[in-house]
């Protein structure tokens, strides 16, 4: 009989208990063997004040989905020159649930509440970010200007 797990509140609160921990106020729990090159399936869980720049996935096979399971999540489209082309809220009991992010398409997501935790899907084998899916308007993570950043943001969404 194949191995299962469950997704339990008891996970979730443990996600978002240890993204809590974290220096960058996120975490993931991968469902996924590491090098899995098929499908990479996982919780990710976000604290507000976490930062993830605004990037993209080139390669064909790397768009991702993401379902809600708790909190709330701004999610954030951008142009090639760095202009907002999209932004909406996905939550679990909100009218938005969930976003399928196609290849090439350039986003960022703002957690909004604490604890907010969603699952995601996109295909597999881990690939760090290449130089042409970074963008030169939009802070690393760590830099100084992030932080200053990560509050227009925020502020998309209030």
């Amino acid at each position: 009989m194949p191995d299962i797990e469950i997704i339990s509140k008891q996970l979730v609160d443990e996600v978002s208990q240890a993204a809590q921990a974290s220096q960058r106020q996120r975490k993931n729990f991968n469902f996924h063997q590491r090098d899995d090159a098929i499908c990479h399936r996982l919780l990710n869980a976000l604290e507000p004040g976490t930062y993830i720049p605004p990037h993209c996935h080139r390669a064909q096979a790397k768009g991702e989905s993401i379902v809600m399971l708790r909190g709330k999540v701004g999610v954030l489209i951008f142009s090639d020159d760095g202009k907002i082309t999209n932004k909406f809220v996905i939550e679990p009991n909100g009218e938005t649930f969930g976003v399928d992010i196609s290849p090439g398409a350039i986003h960022s997501l703002v957690a909004l509440e604490k604890s907010s935790v969603f699952f995601e899907a996109k295909a597999g084998p881990y690939v760090p970010l290449a130089e042409d899916e970074r963008f030169e308007w939009a802070p690393t993570e760590g830099a100084d200007a992030a932080h200053e950043y990560l509050a227009w943001m925020e502020n998309q969404f209030r």
